[in-house]
């Protein structure tokens, strides 16, 4: 399926002004075919010009997924190797900045990569470059399948990373980061971010059971927009993804969604000035202490 959604006017969704830009969250479904994964990219940048959009946010291994752990390694390259050449080329035929969610860049040794989440511009440049810091090492049991360890073949990055963007600061971060409260918190009240991404390849047992909830609750903390780019359906034998990408406003309200198969983009403005309003309402950054301060009493 290809749809494109657009948010209901709300508030966070009204006639775009001078603090407000639109933008679109992508959905697809991708395999171990590069060259497919590419072409279903373009589609979506296609609908996001068509769509007035200013960025276009992808998920994690946009690019590629494969059917083990080690796939990925055989296609791993460098930030200026030719396949992100080609994305870099998207964002300026399609005049769009590009969040690339997730990719495979060439790590430390032929038997590591890092998950690199980058921002490009509408001019093909890359303005950010964030390695995932916190690596998917997991086993679920029976509820989630085999044991997933993302750091066997992946090494963590050990930056945060920020960039101002035409929808406003953005605050980089990929899947499992989202579990980390605390990065977030960094991303907004060290670094004044008022976007956080948190492109993702979500599991579906661990979707269903957190994926929302996790999502509002980062943009109700930091009272800024979440923008989650999502894998969505069947990659290959034994690996699925959750979907349902989305777009959350800093009050906590999901305000365009896309369901757990489709692929596509839903879209909603970017209301900075909505944002300010509810900075001020609820003032946190003003009545926040550093948790170094606080006294720890054990009885």
């Amino acid at each position: 399926l290809w749809r494109v959604h657009r948010a209901p006017t709300t508030r966070t969704t009204a006639m775009a002004t001078n603090a407000s830009k639109r933008c679109a969250v992508g959905q697809l479904q991708s395999t171990n075919d590069a060259e497919k994964n590419l072409q279903v990219v373009e589609t979506l940048c296609q609908q996001a010009r068509d769509a007035q959009c200013a960025v276009l946010f992808l998920p994690e291994c946009f690019a590629y997924i494969g059917v083990v752990g080690t796939d990925a390694l055989q296609v791993m390259e460098p930030l200026d190797g030719p396949l992100l050449r080609r994305y870099k080329a998207l964002a300026v035929t399609y005049d769009l900045w590009l969040s690339l969610g997730g990719f495979a860049e060439r790590g430390p040794d032929s038997g590591h990569r890092y998950n690199t989440h980058l921002i490009v511009s509408s001019t093909g440049k890359v303005q950010a470059q964030y390695r995932k810091i916190h690596l998917f090492d997991v086993d679920m049991g029976d509820v989630n399948g085999p044991v997933l360890m993302e750091s066997a073949h992946c090494t963590a990055g050990d930056a945060l990373a920020t960039c101002a963007s035409p929808i406003g600061k953005l605050g980089l971060a990929v899947c499992y980061d989202l579990r980390f409260p605390e990065m977030f918190q960094r991303l907004r009240h060290e670094f004044d971010c008022q976007v956080m991404l948190v492109p993702s390849a979500f599991t579906k047992p661990t979707g269903e059971a957190h994926w929302e909830v996790l999502l509002r609750a980062r943009a109700i903390e930091t009272q800024s927009y979440v923008i989650a780019a999502a894998q969505a359906g069947t990659h290959s034998a034994g690996r699925a993804s959750h979907g349902h990408a989305m777009i959350v406003d800093p009050w906590g309200k999901v305000v365009a969604r896309l369901d757990g198969v489709e692929t596509g983009i839903a879209v909603a403005d970017i209301d900075l000035t909505y944002l300010n309003e509810v900075r001020q309402r609820i003032p946190v950054g003003k009545h926040r202490r550093a948790i170094e301060t606080f006294q720890a009493v054990q009885s």
